[in-house]
């Protein structure tokens, strides 16, 4: 079934629920297609008035914040250990090269990386745990995650919103073209990360080996 005709089996509330979850969830580090449910949910509220944009995209931005908070708690606790606990348990998202790319992008932006991480697939995953695992200052990353939260689950919200509105019989005919667009947007984000992951493995010096007494 296709996302769309399935929330519009159920309740509104049940809508801003599952969407503040699921975006709560990918925020705090779990991998779950949070921009598609968004997306969709988005759509939905263009063609039937049960579903409030302006609370949706509340929702949206209250679970991107909530999820990104808890993170960054999670990884300020955990540390080091944790990222590599869940590389092995998750290697193809928590893989050494992809926490590499993200540790650089922290390096490189700062705060801003928790801004601009938020419309890339990968990142918004790693975002609030990497932040707690680096120590960057909570108040820092709040006003990052808020505003971030803010513009994408908002910003989002509305464009769909809109364009739902503007052509309502397009979409009609074309259900899945909202919905295609997100994925596309979500994969091609993904492979920017790959092959930013990629080159930083390529460019990790090999590791050195160790030295041997003399007489051993």
């Amino acid at each position: 079934m296709h996302v769309q005709e399935w929330l519009d089996t159920i309740p509104a509330v049940a809508i801003y629920a599952l969407v503040a979850g699921v975006i709560g969830l990918e925020s705090l580090g779990i991998p779950l297609p949070g921009e598609i449910v968004l997306v969709s949910a988005a759509l939905l509220s263009s063609q039937h008035g049960e579903v409030n944009p302006v609370i949706l995209g509340i929702c949206a931005t209250a679970g991107a914040v909530v999820g990104d908070s808890i993170g960054y708690a999670i990884g300020r606790k955990g540390g080091r250990p944790l990222l590599a606990k869940l590389g092995r348990k998750f290697p193809k998202h928590f893989g050494p090269a992809h926490i590499a790319t993200a540790e650089r992008s922290f390096d490189k932006w700062g705060m801003w990386a928790v801004f601009v991480g938020r419309f890339i697939a990968l990142l918004r995953i790693f975002a609030g745990p990497l932040a707690g695992v680096l120590h960057m200052p909570y108040w820092r990353f709040l006003i990052a995650n808020v505003l971030g939260g803010i513009v994408w689950a908002g910003g989002t919200t509305a464009v769909i919103y809109y364009l739902g509105i503007v052509a309502e019989d397009w979409l009609k005919r074309f259900s899945y073209v909202g919905l295609g667009l997100a994925v596309l947007f979500g994969l091609g984000s993904m492979l920017f990360m790959k092959r930013r992951a990629a080159k930083v493995a390529a460019e990790k010096p090999p590791a050195e080996p160790e030295a041997v007494p003399a007489g051993e």
